[in-house]
């Protein structure tokens, strides 16, 4: 019998979309009540979320260094 092809999941609408799903997920794999085969998947999707938070992070970091002419100042609260 085939396996079906398997469909990747959607990329996530935002960063604060990506962080809200990673943090869900994070809660059902620490339950310790999933099975194996979806700890795995869970994992996978894991990864996926963070590297798209990362690439967000680096981006967002990346204008701000444009904005203040290439120097990255330390933000303050005022």
């Amino acid at each position: 019998m085939a396996k079906a092809p398997t469909v990747p999941p959607p990329v996530p609408a935002s960063y604060e979309a990506a962080l809200a799903e990673l943090e869900q997920l994070l809660a059902r794999l620490e339950s310790g009540e999933l099975p194996l085969e979806q700890l795995l998947s869970g994992y996978q999707r894991g990864a996926s979320l963070l590297s798209f938070c990362r690439e967000r992070l680096e981006a967002v970091e990346g204008q701000i260094k444009v904005l203040d002419q290439g120097a990255l100042k330390t933000w303050t609260a005022e």
